[in-house]
């Protein structure tokens, strides 16, 4: 039998970041070619601008950003996150038990590697974040995808996730508001996957980084608070609601019963202090900018652009004959999908590919994202509403003739 090795995994990881898409649009992008990139939730290519006061907090206080931290970030960050854990109800948090990192992707990272042993499978949604699927992978384990529901919303399928359990499993990843759907969870949902961890004596990983990202009067209920009797460690960081991807500014933060997770706590703790400390510039606004969420907020009420735009491409899809999509309740991305006995499709990476060099319009495939159907692909509806309009136009236009060829029909035309 054969070996399966680090790069092996690396590999396959490697295929769903980059893989042959991003790879064509970059090659397009260097000809001179014009793409409008919907791949991604990046604000600042779309004129979202860091809030004057945050970047006034860098500026003004950069100095005492000199020299390394403590691994796990500075005490007025950890604070700060701490009263912000209060605020959401997570129970159990001191300062010791938050870590600062260089956004959630290194804390994800450094998690896995930390908790996961080889052989060992932990739930993961899908859709998922394609990051956590492959830092379990890279870790050794093996990510078992629980299905989320687009009939219910996109939220998770319950009975799908209980049949998924097995002696081998570890852990529930709950990407919670969703990322690539745009769903929030209810509380009931919630409470019922805390009781399935409860009765399997599971760890729960929480990405709550879209927490902050609500729109129509929603409330964001924290897994957590749900839970102070178990072991849950719960993500989050500014780059999306504060608009500053670039400054990557993430935190994780351990609550509940830790009495029986000494080894994984000694685990983080070393590797946290092998990367020394994580931006200590970027530690400086932490603080600040738990205080202050007015210029995200205005944004996500009516009037307020990301609101405005998440309602262009919503109702924009919607009016494609053979496209539908589940309106996103937070975030910054839709999850269409494709009508693929009408289209003929079989294949979404062959799908986005012949959208790429149709329209020069850059989306996500839906398997990108460990979907089980090539029946979807994700949007960011980040950029202003008349472009999001002119896309969802192309969109429209370039479906009304597609039928997707064949391997066999492709063979044939190259020949």
């Amino acid at each position: 039998m054969r070996t399966i090795s680090k790069a092996d995994k690396l590999n396959s990881v490697s295929y769903e970041v980059r893989g042959p898409v991003l790879e064509e649009a970059e090659r397009m992008i260097a000809r001179g070619e014009d793409i409008l990139r919907l791949n991604i939730g990046n604000p600042a290519a779309f004129g979202f601008t860091t809030p004057e006061a945050i970047r006034r907090e860098i500026t003004d206080h950069l100095m005492r950003a000199e020299g390394y931290s403590d691994s796990k970030g500075l005490l007025s960050a950890r604070e700060a996150v701490v009263r912000y854990c209060k605020k959401k109800g997570i129970p159990n948090v001191g300062v010791g038990d938050v870590y600062t990192g260089n956004g959630v992707s290194e804390l994800t990272s450094m998690c896995m590697q930390g908790f996961v042993n080889s052989g060992d499978e932990i739930l993961v949604p899908a859709p998922d974040y394609p990051l956590w699927t492959a830092a379990v992978t890279v870790a050794g384990g093996k990510a078992v995808h629980y299905i989320c529901d687009e009939q219910s919303e996109w939220n998770p399928d319950m009975e799908d996730m209980k049949r998924k359990i097995t002696g081998r499993t570890k852990g529930i990843v709950v990407i919670n508001p969703n990322n690539p759907t745009g769903a929030l969870y209810p509380d009931e949902i919630l409470q019922q996957i805390v009781d399935l961890a409860r009765q399997h004596d599971l760890v729960i990983f929480a990405d709550e980084i879209y927490d902050r990202l609500l729109m129509d009067g929603r409330k964001h209920t924290s897994i957590a608070s749900l839970a102070p009797d178990l072991l849950v460690i719960t993500f989050n960081g500014l780059s999306k609601s504060h608009f500053i991807c670039g400054f990557r500014c993430g935190w994780m933060s351990l609550s509940g019963d830790k009495s029986h997770a000494s080894g994984f706590i000694e685990g983080i703790n070393i590797l946290s202090s092998m990367r020394l400390c994580s931006n200590v510039p970027a530690q400086l606004v932490i603080e600040p900018a738990l205080a202050a969420t007015e210029e995200t907020d205005r944004q996500l009420l009516p009037g307020g652009r990301l609101y405005e735009q998440r309602e262009t491409i919503y109702q924009a899809l919607n009016d494609i004959p053979g496209v539908s999509a589940v309106k996103p309740k937070a975030g910054l991305y839709i999850f269409p999908k494709l009508d693929v006995k009408r289209f003929n499709i079989t294949d979404d990476e062959r799908f986005v590919l012949d959208f790429l060099h149709e329209e020069h319009i850059l989306v996500v495939r839906g398997k990108g994202f460990n979907w089980i159907e090539p029946d979807h692909f994700r949007i960011v509806y980040l950029p202003h509403a008349k472009d999001l309009e002119r896309a969802a136009q192309k969109l429209g236009n370039f479906l009304a003739g597609y039928r997707q060829k064949s391997p066999e029909e492709r063979k044939t035309v190259v020949a």
